[in-house]
């Protein structure tokens, strides 16, 4: 099976650790973010996975040579422009395009969401694609009917976005940094340059069923902060498996 890894950020939230090196390589526990995503997607069998680099590109690219895994890995390379997740998806087509579904995936995220359930989860539901979900609190959130995507909104700016029309209650749901899309979503991209994939999903939302894949929160962390990564390795001394079983 397939998959992206969404590696590329500047990992601004992380300085002055990722000054000198990309926020994939900052260590967990003693391995590198990276790793442990990497190891997580070959243990539920993502054998084929795209990895877009910018910040520190030739560290990220030597590092990904040496990764101890048996997988195919493929470098997306945005040195020359970051292209946010929706033009970074659209750069990796060649790699990504196909009959079956790829699962895409940020590098800071580390989560026991059990990815077989999200990628058969996705099969029947027969929708372009489905966004590991939790209600947890956060600032921005896809809003949904019956499970299915219909607005956006940020709750600092005040901002919100419903995009078809609603004949029941909205709930609100945190998006979890995991998604399986269908290739047929590159059919459906009118962008170009960079862009992000919460538009992408709110442009395709009145016309295609984009549906949410609830999950548990306890063990899931955003790796943006040295504080989460504390909170993180205590987990991981606990149990070494819990992220990647």
């Amino acid at each position: 099976m397939k998959a992206m890894v969404f590696a590329a950020g500047l990992g601004s939230r992380l300085k002055p650790l990722t000054e000198k090196k990309p926020k994939a390589l900052i260590e967990v526990a003693g391995k590198p973010i990276l790793y442990w995503v990497i190891k997580k997607l070959v243990n539920y069998d993502f054998t084929s996975i795209v990895i877009n680099v910018h910040h520190h590109a030739g560290i990220l690219k030597e590092a990904i040579k040496s990764l101890p895994f048996k997988a195919e890995f493929i470098i997306s390379n945005e040195e020359d422009c970051l292209l946010d997740t929706g033009g970074g998806l659209l750069k990796a087509k060649q790699w990504l395009d196909g009959c079956e579904p790829f699962l895409v995936h940020n590098v800071d995220i580390m989560s026991n969401i059990n990815l077989h359930e999200l990628y058969s989860n996705h099969l029947k539901n027969g929708g372009i694609a489905t966004l590991a979900t939790s209600k947890r609190n956060s600032e921005r959130y896809f809003l949904w009917e019956e499970n299915k995507l219909a607005g956006w909104e940020n709750t600092i700016t005040k901002e919100k976005v419903i995009v078809k029309n609603i004949k029941g209650t909205l709930k609100r749901k945190a998006f979890s940094g995991i998604h399986v899309i269908n290739p047929e979503i590159f059919e459906n991209i009118e962008d170009a340059g960079k862009f992000s994939l919460k538009k992408v999903y709110l442009d395709l939302a009145d016309k295609k069923n984009i549906f949410s894949y609830d999950h548990d929160h306890k063990y899931w962390f955003d790796l943006g902060t040295t504080e989460k990564i504390k909170k993180a390795e205590k987990i991981i001394n606990t149990d070494t498996n819990i992220f990647i079983k």
